[in-house]
């Protein structure tokens, strides 16, 4: 049967290998479990429920990648738009956390339909490679002020706006060994490194006392909390129409990013270096949106911490549906998730930042029509605590740069359309 399903023959792999590279990959990316809870119990939405929801979407979004689109790619809530979700579209905008599940379920439609239109190739070759690259930096650095705010080590200032929090308290400093850890332990490529700094974190903070552990594994908590009570209806607002274009962009590049990535890894790329079953992985990707947003979780997108499993020899489908098994199992370990303080989280959303901020290597800074758009899109983010705002200004200041340097031919349709649409947003409904 497995064979019949994954092709595990034809792709060179066996039944142990595709099990190791799965528990690998759940291994790299199972922070979540502990980050996604944290992030969204700040927006008022139940600890015990996100966790449940952060379970089961990356269940079904890993299993349905595994089973249609035979890809060894697992999926999960993504990192950065779930801290948009919370810091951004509920804490700062004010809209409630229904309506911002309303807003993550629309942009997943919008995903699908896409996919099944074939509209994702013009969108993505329309957006310059360097414009996303920087609005990847600027979600790493609006992830790296949440991961210093949440740690303690910088907090409000009323003089200069930001400020250095009281390093000799115990939050900061085991948020700062956390990161240290984090850091040493990647670079030594050891696999769960991000979790591994997490739970050392969390037992320091119990063993003095700054936390409390109240057991280890239980029954699932429950789901009825925020299981189907996503508003649709007011997430129609037109203050809301950027959230889900932000929401959708980010899914979008970053998934389209993510498979090319981990499929040239896997070698399993076409002859003409296109990659086999796109389709149907997009359609994972934007299903399991949609499914996670029902359940109550914001978006859920593929894994580049995928890529460890296929160093471990993962090729097929069969790796995702290991991953998937192993976030089911994860249900009865609630209680350690809620044991986890944010100063223990801080140091993973630190490290990823790092990881998503080399995208700025790959910028022509001797280009200024290009360097300085990047740059604005990217200090956007973390200074207007929006990936919205980022991403908008970003596009604007691409496309006025370039038309007042002379250089307009360069300029897609898509680009003047949505920088137009960005400066009627910012205008007319900035709210």
């Amino acid at each position: 049967m497995l064979e019949k399903l994954f092709q595990l023959k034809a792709h060179n792999t066996t039944l142990r290998t595709e099990i190791l590279a799965g528990l690998t990959t759940f291994l790299t990316m199972a922070y979540i479990l502990f980050v996604n809870p944290s992030i969204l119990a700040e927006t008022g939405m139940d600890h015990g429920a996100v966790f449940v929801a952060t379970c089961l979407a990356a269940a079904i979004g890993s299993a349905i990648m595994g089973l249609v689109a035979n890809y060894p790619i697992a999926l999960a809530p993504g990192m950065g738009l779930n801290a948009f979700f919370t810091y951004t579209v509920v804490l700062t905008m004010g809209y409630t956390w229904q309506t911002a599940l309303g807003a993550v379920f629309l942009s997943g439609a919008i995903f699908f339909l896409l996919s099944i239109f074939k509209i994702r190739e013009w969108i993505i070759h329309s957006i310059p490679l360097a414009l996303r690259s920087g609005i990847a930096a600027g979600i790493g650095l609006f992830l790296a002020i949440i991961a210093l705010k949440n740690a303690g080590i910088v907090v409000d200032n009323p003089a200069t706006l930001v400020g250095l929090g009281d390093l000799t308290a115990g939050g900061p400093l085991l948020a700062c060994l956390g990161f240290f850890l984090i850091a040493a332990l990647a670079y030594r490529k050891v696999t769960g490194a991000v979790m591994i700094g997490i739970l050392v974190v969390t037992g320091l903070s119990i063993l003095l006392g700054l936390s409390e552990l109240n057991g280890v594994v239980s029954m699932p908590p429950s789901l009825v909390p925020t299981f189907m009570e996503l508003d649709i209806m007011g997430a129609l607002d037109i203050g809301l129409l950027s959230v889900i274009f932000a929401f959708l962009f980010v899914d979008l590049f970053d998934t389209s990013g993510t498979l090319i990535g981990v499929a040239q890894k896997a070698n399993l790329l076409d002859k003409d270096g296109k990659m086999p079953r796109l389709g149907r992985a997009l359609l994972a990707d934007s299903t399991a949106t949609m499914a996670g947003a029902a359940l109550g979780t914001s978006t859920t997108t593929s894994y580049i911490e995928s890529a460890a499993g296929i160093s471990a020899g993962g090729r097929t489908g069969l790796t995702a549906c290991v991953v998937a098994l192993l976030f089911l199992l994860s249900l009865f370990f609630a209680p350690l998730a809620g044991a986890v303080p944010a100063y223990a989280t801080a140091p993973a959303l630190l490290f990823v930042a790092v990881l998503m901020m080399s995208s700025l290597a790959n910028i022509d800074w001797e280009d200024l029509t290009v360097a300085a758009p990047v740059a604005i899109a990217a200090l956007a983010m973390p200074l207007t605590f929006s990936i919205a705002n980022g991403i908008a200004f970003g596009f604007i200041a691409w496309t006025a740069i370039k038309l007042l340097a002379g250089r307009w031919r360069e300029l897609s349709p898509a680009m003047w359309i949505l920088s137009i649409l960005f400066v009627i947003k910012l205008g007319w409904f900035a709210g």
